[in-house]
Formats: C-alpha cells, sequence, structure tokens
C-alpha cells in the first residue's frame, strides 16, 4: 500500500480536515443546551456511549492491518482517546464555563502553533517558511476574532475563577494538539474507521465511573425529546463523524500542515453562533474570517505539493515497521 499522494487524494484530505474541524467548532457551539440540561461527566459518559451503539462494526479488523496490535500501538490509542478524547472535552467544556468567550477565543488561537511544535519535537517534522506563515495567519486571524467586541460575555466576566477557566481551555489545547500529532503516528498503523471506534471506546470506559454516579442521581424524565435529539446528533458527530474526517485526512497531510485547519474550530463556530444563535458580526470579525482563511490557503497552495507528497511516502504502512518508528512519539 503506497501513500504516495496525488493532487485529487491530497484535496480530499484538505476538505475531510476542514469539515472535521467545522463540525467540532459546531458542535460545540451548539453543546451550550446539554450542557444546561446534562452535568458535563454524565453528558460526556451519553455521548460515547450513543456512540458505541452505533458503530460495533467498525471495531473489525480490516485487510492489510496487522493481525495483533502491538503494545505501543494499543499505549497510543489509550493516549489518543484520553487526550483527545476524553480530557479534550472536560477542559473545554468546564474551562468555558469559567471564563469569558473573548479569553477563550484568544487561547484558542494558539492551536495550530502548538500542532506545528509538538509535530516538530515529535514527529521530526519540518515547519517550511510556507506552513510558518499559515500558522502566523491562522493565530492573528482568531486573535482578531476574540478581540472583537463581544455582547453575550458579560456574566462570563463576572466568573469568580477566570485564571482557572483559562488555564483548562489551554489545557484543551494542548489536548488537541496531542490528538493530531499521535494520529498521525497511528494512521501508519490503523485505518481511519478502527481508530475512531477503538478511541470512543476508550473513552466510554474512562467516563463511565463519573457517569454511572451521576446518572444514579439524574432524573432523566425531566429531560424534553428535542434535547435527547440533540444528545443524539452532538454524539454522533462528536465521537464518529469528526474523528473518522480528521483520520482521514491525516493519512495523507502532514500533522503541521494539518494543525492550520484546526483554525475552522473557532471560526465555525462563531458563525454558527452567528447564523443559528442570533449573534452580531463585525467588521473586525469579518477581518479575522478573511486572515484565518488566508493561512489555510497559504497551507494548501500547490507550491507545497513535493514536501506534502515526500512526507507522506515516507509515512509507514498499516502494520509496518521502520528502524526510525521509535522516534514518532516520546516513549
Amino acid at each position: 500500500m503506497s501513500h504516495a499522494t496525488t493532487r485529487p487524494q491530497r484535496l480530499l484530505a484538505y476538505g475531510c480536515l476542514a469539515l472535521s474541524m467545522a463540525l467540532v467548532g459546531s458542535y460545540v457551539a451548539l453543546s451550550k443546551p446539554l450542557v444546561t440540561a446534562f452535568p458535563v461527566l454524565l453528558l460526556a459518559w451519553l455521548r460515547f456511549g450513543i456512540a458505541a451503539l452505533a458503530m460495533p462494526h467498525w471495531l473489525r479488523k480490516p485487510p492489510g492491518e496487522a493481525a495483533v496490535m502491538s503494545g505501543r500501538t494499543r499505549g497510543l490509542v489509550f493516549l489518543e482517546s484520553l487526550l483527545g478524547n476524553f480530557l479534550f472535552s472536560i477542559c473545554m467544556l468546564f474551562g468555558v464555563s469559567m471564563t469569558s468567550a473573548v479569553s477563550a477565543g484568544v487561547i484558542m488561537a494558539s492551536i495550530p502553533a502548538a500542532v506545528a511544535v509538538m509535530s516538530w519535537l515529535f514527529l521530526r517534522e519540518r515547519i517550511t517558511l510556507r506552513i510558518g506563515l499559515a500558522i502566523g495567519c491562522a493565530a492573528l486571524g482568531i486573535g482578531l476574532l476574540a478581540l472583537a467586541p463581544a455582547h453575550a460575555d458579560t456574566e462570563a466576566r463576572a466568573t469568580a475563577l477566570p485564571w482557572l477557566g483559562n488555564l483548562l481551555v489551554f489545557g484543551a489545547v494542548l489536548c488537541e494538539a496531542a490528538y493530531a500529532v499521535i494520529g498521525k503516528s497511528l494512521t501508519g498503523r490503523l485505518g481511519p474507521k478502527r481508530i475512531s471506534s477503538l478511541i470512543n471506546l476508550w473513552g466510554f470506559a474512562l467516563s463511565t465511573p463519573f457517569g454511572i454516579w451521576f446518572a444514579l442521581r439524574f432524573d432523566f424524565g425531566a429531560v424534553p425529546s428535542a434535547t435527547w435529539a440533540l444528545l443524539v446528533v452532538y454524539a454522533m458527530a462528536a465521537s464518529i463523524w469528526t474523528v473518522w474526517l480528521w483520520m482521514t485526512g491525516l493519512e495523507r497531510v502532514p500533522a503541521s500542515q494539518a494543525g492550520v485547519f484546526t483554525v475552522m474550530l473557532p471560526v465555525s463556530a462563531a458563525l454558527v453562533g452567528v447564523a443559528v444563535l442570533g449573534e452580531s458580526l463585525s467588521a473586525l470579525q469579518l477581518m479575522a474570517f478573511a486572515m484565518a482563511l488566508l493561512g489555510v490557503v497559504l497551507a494548501t497552495w500547490p507550491g507545497a505539493r513535493g514536501r506534502v507528497s515526500d512526507a507522506a511516502t515516507r509515512l509507514p504502512v498499516a502494520g509496518a515497521s521502520s528502524p526510525n518508528e521509535k522516534n514518532n512519539i516520546p516513549q
């Protein structure tokens, strides 16, 4: 199985990455009614449980994968779920509830840079000038978006623990960066569907003790049917669609380049706020969107094709090993 990347494959990978992060931003924005209806840890447990019921067939080993997962691969799957699924959700939901939306947006602007630094440290990926400029545009764009006047932050600014909220949001940034880097290593060992199902199963296991404790004290009958429907959509988007799309894109794109697409997370969250929640969009916010999208264009422009293809070609195929494999992720 070759990982040489043609232009149509690369464009499809870009689309998968962008759509994945756009969906993440959308469901984060639309999860406010769910956080109001359910305790955060119970919500996480229900999300993983619903998704587990929807994709047991994805757990089967497809042709081409190693017959038995190595201990290293099993460890990476666990870390991917712990950091990218479980802790990211907990840190983000609790963090946003404790700090202002402005502060959270500024901190989230560091996701592309965090992914680039981690991919350089752990995957030995070269950060080219084009990717560096793209990361800068993404950070500047989301920084402008976060600094734009917000009309819904009065209650958030009155919180008693903004420093803890900021710290939790930054923890979510690090979790998201680790998710991208570890996912890149996993795509050389397992297929996107199997990765999605395995990390969701681990998420369910990690959240079960908390979920049962809250479930025994929760009045499920008081939850309206519309909220249950939203919960099902949230579970499918958060645990199935976004993970599969992200892993599919990572098969063909270096992690440092893929990290630029995380700008779609806060951008899509803001757009959902405008389109669905009735928030206004200022001229400064429009400039921020333009800057963020310029970063995506820089990262995906065909001029970098040779480097992207070379980097993808060097990736190990599923089930294969490499003398340098131990350098991909820290032990």
